[in-house]
């Protein structure tokens, strides 16, 4: 059972989410908070699984309070829900230690596969989000010189973008016309260099060495 706490200073779009996920089995909405203040006391009590944090709630920062409750709580997974879409957000965000990212236009299907895969210790992107990040990564000469101490090989960066756009294996092996063992092969050396133990790791990495720059 995933156990989920939303905040949101908007009541009535608590009250959405908590209706929308009521049906899902494997996913319980445990606490809400629309202030910083309830958002602490409640999860220091709670301690759930996951929380859907709003980059903005009245005069709480979002980012700000990822990176304060990741730090007294790291295994709580955090998917940031927002209406931003700017680069700025995101990065701030996935720096703070946020493992996904979701609009709010998002549906349903979606809001609850992006639940199960960042509570399942992997990350999501909103395809918008995903096409942001993306922008930002490249193999040019500032990724070369910001990457000096850490030897990623070309193939190797061609398979860091495509996780970070959350492709499967087998989607990578497809797209660079290799084998989904050469693939396994190249995730596993990325987590070795980066020093990182999964796709979250790998991204939020990625974005401390400059591999995502804005």
């Amino acid at each position: 059972m995933i156990t989920v706490f939303i905040a949101d200073d908007h009541k009535i779009f608590r009250d959405g989410i908590i209706s929308l996920l009521e049906n899902e089995e494997d996913i319980r909405v445990v606490g809400e908070a629309g202030s910083e203040e309830e958002l602490n006391t409640r999860v220091a009590r709670l301690q759930p699984d996951l929380i859907l944090m709003d980059i903005s709630m009245g005069s709480t920062n979002g980012i700000d309070a990822t990176e304060s409750i990741l730090k007294r709580f790291p295994k709580i997974k955090v998917l940031a829900l927002s209406m931003h879409s700017e680069s700025s957000y995101i990065l701030k965000m996935l720096e703070a230690g946020a493992s996904g990212y979701l609009l709010k236009d998002a549906g349903s299907r979606e809001m609850v596969a992006a639940i199960r895969s960042v509570a399942s210790g992997n990350t999501y992107f909103s395809q918008q989000v995903s096409q942001t990040l993306l922008h930002h990564l490249s193999g040019g000469k500032k990724i070369k010189e910001k990457i000096a101490g850490v030897p990623l090989t070309k193939r190797e960066i061609e398979v860091l973008q495509l996780i970070a756009e959350e492709f499967s294996n087998a989607e990578i092996a497809e797209r660079l016309f290799i084998s989904i063992r050469t693939v396994d092969t190249h995730r596993r050396n990325l987590l070795e260099k980066l020093g990182v133990k999964n796709t979250a790791g790998l991204v939020k990495n990625a974005i401390r060495l400059g591999l995502i720059h804005t």
